[in-house]
């Protein structure tokens, strides 16, 4: 039995979530339901697309020129930043933001619920992530699907001494004009600026983009969102459990050299809100036990 037709036959939701495999070899799950359509890629259980009903604009943004193949990252969607956040502390040569986002995982329960479908996918161990990563831990994603999105990426320790650990939900939002939409919630944090050697800063007001930026609030509070005008639409971010925000667009130069954004353009209907535990946030995770990052999505008219 092919593995497409394993996933289907163990995990199909009927009417609700099925999986289809691309040219390229990559497996898909395909959420419709009442509640919101929603697309995630095995490889990396990355969650490419998520739109709930009433929404003419998918609220999580995707390249129109991302590429798809075997170990390479998908450009928007939910990228999947672990065990590591940023370059790695010791090793140039190891992955940006670790390997998660690039390695297969496996699809272990899908469930229908009330009002959403749940899939939970667990982190595949390779030689490659041994590796890069030596230490006996269990990495399981959770996505809870309906009117609104829940994402929790927990990690466990199953060795004998506490290992390091910085994460993040790297969301790419999809928003009308990158010179109109702020995130509000972050007035009053301290943040690093790493388009400015990692200068120490304070917020002021809601947070606007007039140029590339690349930020990383540190001791952050649960509650903060995305105000878009164009698109009047508010979208509202819940943390439990994560103490950093990043907040990340390339602007026009960064996003050319990329390659992988689309349009002339595109780069304006996007921005990154990470839920995260980062550099001054990053973590220790005790023996035997769980740590349990979770970001909650919602939207309402603005």
């Amino acid at each position: 039995m092919s593995m497409l037709q394993e996933l289907k036959t163990r995990f199909t939701l009927a009417g609700q979530l099925t999986f289809r495999e691309e040219a390229s070899g990559l497996i898909f799950a395909e959420i419709a339901t009442s509640q919101a359509t929603a697309t995630v890629c095995l490889q990396g259980a990355h969650l490419t697309t998520w739109t709930p009903t009433g929404q003419t604009t998918p609220v999580i943004w995707l390249s129109d020129a991302a590429k798809y193949a075997p170990g390479k990252s998908i450009r928007g969607g939910v990228p999947v930043c672990w065990p590591w956040f940023g370059p790695h502390a010791q090793e140039a040569s190891f992955p940006g933001h670790g390997f998660a986002r690039t390695v297969p995982w496996q699809v272990t329960a899908t469930h229908a619920l009330s009002d959403a479908v749940q899939i939970t996918l667990q982190l595949l161990e390779s030689d490659q992530t041994r590796s890069q990563w030596p230490y006996a831990s269990r990495c399981e994603l959770t996505l809870t699907i309906g009117k609104t999105l829940k994402i929790a990426l927990a990690t466990t320790n199953l060795g004998h001494a506490a290992f390091p650990l910085s994460e993040a939900l790297h969301t790419y939002f999809h928003i009308g004009d990158i010179d109109q939409a702020s995130v509000t919630g972050l007035s009053g944090e301290e943040y690093l600026d790493k388009v400015d050697n990692f200068a120490c800063k304070e917020q002021i007001g809601a947070v606007t983009f007039h140029g590339e930026t690349d930020r990383v609030y540190v001791n952050t509070q649960a509650h903060y969102g995305i105000d878009d005008p164009v698109l009047k639409r508010r979208i509202k971010i819940h943390a439990t459990d994560a103490h950093s925000v990043v907040v990340w667009t390339p602007w026009q130069e960064k996003a050319d050299k990329m390659g992988d954004f689309g349009g002339a353009t595109a780069w304006k209907q996007m921005v990154c809100v990470e839920t995260a535990n980062a550099l001054n946030n990053a973590l220790s995770v005790p023996a035997g036990e769980t740590h349990t990052l979770v970001a909650e999505y919602s939207v309402e008219a603005l």
